[in-house]
């Protein structure tokens, strides 16, 4: 089984991408009448040849690793997305092969940089989910005052809690939110503008700039526990496994050869000083 290492090669992973990279080339060109009037059979023959490409890699990977490999979450996300891909093209599943335009999604597997943010997305949800619930909270206390005021003068806009919860959220996206609804409203209510502006300030820049920071600080911390591992000291390696496990072993035997020439750098330069000393 040592032979098919080559599956976990760097170059095997650089050609996967430009596989993936091309495929959703190919996919987005199936979309043109035009183009599949011209080159049909080609583009047709090129989704097939990557498909075929992607399902030898989960073989050989399968045979290579054994069951490894599903330990791997990003691993089972591949095997997902090409296994979509097989679906029958008639009957009911029929809306599910579209679903094959899934596979632009290995590149995110395929780049450890993208599986960084995706894990710091992760980190981030139980901090995404407390915020939403204070956004929520905002809305439904923000939508209740302004049915009660402005429900009356305007129906269609705070007749009922929905429609000002549906008001509210175009103001929060600044769509119109100015001529097309505060305006208008603040020809009969003078001091509307002392209800909207506020929640403008709070729905718009506030809570949406915590989100950024929440999703930014989790970003940091991914990179920073990536950072901890490739220390000198080689302790816990297994956290960059898990959050790059695409690295080659040509890399890491790289990497652990060059630990201790740093180390011993660090010594010549600690005895020269003491010698100066």
């Amino acid at each position: 089984m040592q032979r098919l290492n080559f599956i976990l090669s760097s170059r095997m992973e650089r050609f996967i991408i430009a596989v993936i990279i091309i495929n959703a080339i190919t996919l987005g060109l199936e979309t043109s009448p035009q183009m599949m009037d011209s080159y049909g059979p080609f583009l047709v023959l090129a989704d097939r040849l990557a498909l075929a490409i992607f399902t030898l890699e989960i073989i050989l990977k399968i045979l290579c690793m054994k069951v490894d490999y599903f330990r791997n979450p990003w691993n089972i996300f591949d095997f997902l997305i090409v296994g979509i891909s097989y679906v029958p093209a008639s009957g009911g599943l029929s809306v599910l092969r579209s679903l094959r335009v899934l596979r632009v999604l290995l590149l995110v597997s395929a780049l450890p940089r993208l599986r960084i943010i995706v894990r710091s997305l992760i980190i981030s949800l139980p901090s995404i989910a407390s915020i939403s619930l204070l956004m929520c909270l905002i809305y439904y206390v923000a939508a209740v005052v302004a049915t009660k005021i402005f429900g009356a003068a305007f129906p269609e806009w705070f007749g009922t809690i929905p429609h000002s919860l549906f008001t509210l959220f175009q103001i929060m996206t600044l769509e119109s939110w100015a001529m097309g609804i505060v305006r208008p409203v603040s020809q009969q209510f003078p001091y509307a503008y002392m209800f909207f502006v506020p929640f403008v300030l709070v729905s718009s820049f506030v809570i949406l700039n915590i989100f950024i920071a929440v999703i930014i600080n989790a970003m940091t911390e991914a990179r920073e526990q990536i950072v901890k591992q490739m220390n000198p000291d080689g302790q816990n390696a297994s956290l960059l496994e898990q959050t790059i496990p695409s690295v080659s072993q040509k890399q890491r035997r790289a990497l652990q050869r060059r630990r201790p020439i740093l180390a011993g750098t660090r010594h010549a330069k600690a005895r020269r000083i003491r010698a100066g000393a």
